[in-house]
């Protein structure tokens, strides 16, 4: 059973609920009006940037009180959380096309005597979320590191100890659900595969071939150049976000700031091949519309990419990449969040037209006015992008 009333499940709960394009809604309003709908609602910064083929479009937006750390731009360096995975899984899809890893042998091929049950675990499933392991950042000894009230190092092997202290959700296979386990695990099965470390299969096979000079593998906190300034709700406006007796305690380290807390110093880079890249809105466009046009994988592969099995909100999830249905058509992408950062990134089916929406919080998004602004944005970009 997961900890319901740890700040953690909530604070992650948070994350993977609010702001989806949402699948039979109506269609929003005008970008611009839900952008200025976002800043109304109490979300400190917003940058959309949309390429429909023709034309790109760039919206940037904060709120007053930020500007005295930062003027926002649209091609600032944001923390991409969670549309790592895109990444990590075309990695080990070109791998299993180049015949270096096989997708659906157990990781105990790869890794001997690491993962409980690895005989029936395949790399697969880390990749679609049905592995059935317990999310790290779950249990409640990560509050820690995710609100950057430690500064001890955080390995991949102490991450999955964590996890391993909990029984499997499920049998392998038998359903999904979403754990960044999985893409831990994956990171160390690339590693194990290829005799070859995971930054450096990240430049060599994405980041180089596709020209992203602002994308890298951070090592500590800091950011490489001009990047934005992220904000969480400082304790006192935290702790009415979650249900009574959740355990908030000092919130997230970081200088205040108008009612918030400026977390852009929280040192994230732990999330490695799970969560650690940097990015920008331009240069995630580009390795996702080279990516679903099929210029890094094979069309077979590229198929298995987009194999998805549901998630129960009305989407798929395919190897690290999320079918979703909006108002006015369906996208592949993947969405992210951590303190400071939530971005949502997609492309139409052909990588021809993509999208991205950054939104410089991710716990503000627990206010119920916040997370429908954020989904009406974000369906809003994705109609602009459709050109609806």
């Amino acid at each position: 059973m997961r900890r319901a009333a740890s700040l953690i499940t909530a604070l992650v709960a948070a994350v993977l609920v609010a702001g989806t394009a949402t699948a039979g809604a109506a269609a929003p309003a005008g970008l611009h009006d839900e952008v200025g709908r976002a800043l109304a609602a109490g979300i400190p910064g917003v940058v959309v940037r949309v390429d429909d083929g023709r034309r790109v479009t760039e919206l940037v937006r904060q709120a007053g009180w930020t500007r005295a750390d930062h003027h926002l731009r649209a091609g600032d360096e944001f923390r991409m959380a969670s549309n790592t995975k895109t990444v990590t899984a075309t990695l080990a899809l070109q791998l299993d096309a180049e015949g270096v890893l096989d997708l659906d042998a157990p990781v105990e091929r790869w890794l001997p005597g690491t993962v409980p049950n690895g005989g029936a675990i395949t790399t697969r499933m880390l990749l679609n979320q049905t592995s059935g392991l317990f999310d790290y950042l779950d249990d409640v000894r990560a509050l820690p590191l995710l609100t950057g009230r430690t500064t001890d190092p955080w390995t991949p092997a102490d991450l999955l100890a964590v996890a391993f202290d909990h029984p499997p959700l499920f049998a392998p296979g038998a359903r999904w659900d979403y754990s960044n386990t999985n893409y831990t695990l994956a990171g160390l099965v690339l590693e194990s595969a290829t005799g070859r470390s995971y930054e450096s299969l990240v430049v060599d096979r994405i980041t180089r071939p596709l020209g992203l000079r602002d994308t890298y593998l951070p090592r500590d906190a800091r950011f490489a150049g001009r990047h934005a300034h992220g904000y969480e709700p400082d304790p006192e406006h935290l702790a009415p976000l979650f249900p009574p007796g959740t355990p908030v305690g000092d919130g997230f380290a970081g200088p205040r700031r108008h009612d918030h807390v400026d977390v852009t110093g929280i040192d994230l880079h732990q999330a490695w091949a799970a969560g650690g890249l940097v990015s920008t809105a331009r240069d995630w466009q580009r390795f996702l519309r080279a990516l679903m046009s099929g210029r890094l994988l094979p069309a077979g592969h590229l198929a298995e990419l987009r194999a998805s099995v549901p998630r129960g909100d009305g989407h798929g999830y395919g190897l690290g990449a999320v079918e979703v249905h909006s108002p006015c058509g369906t996208v592949w992408g993947h969405s992210g969040g951590f303190p400071g950062y939530r971005s949502h990134h997609y492309t139409d089916p052909t990588g021809a037209r993509a999208v991205t929406v950054l939104l410089t919080t991710t716990y503000d998004l627990a206010r119920p006015e916040a997370a429908e602004a954020q989904r009406a944005l974000v369906d809003a970009a994705v109609c602009r992008m459709y050109g609806r």
